[in-house]
């Protein structure tokens, strides 16, 4: 589990279908210091997360293809959680 903030949303003309439902965020890992730690990412959202709002990203296939109900998706990164303002 990671803490990310969120920086923007994104889109997919053409996806894969496990995706069908799932909004696509552009969120940016932070250190616990508040600092940026790496490169932004894709991460999916279904918590109705938005730009600004601070959250916790997982990239545990087990709870990605659960959540997905399918064993073939190509996702990596998911919003598990939205930290408390």
């Amino acid at each position: 589990m990671n803490l990310a903030s969120v920086i923007g949303r994104t889109t997919a003309t053409v996806k894969h279908p496990s995706l069908n439902g799932w909004r696509m965020l552009i969120v940016q890992p932070l250190t616990s210091s508040g600092g940026n730690d790496g490169p932004p990412m894709i991460a999916i959202d279904n918590m109705g997360s938005g730009i600004g709002d601070e959250v916790i990203i997982t990239s545990d296939g087990k709870a990605v293809r659960e959540a997905l109900g399918t064993n073939n998706s190509p996702v990596r990164w998911m919003v598990i959680g939205q930290k408390d303002q």
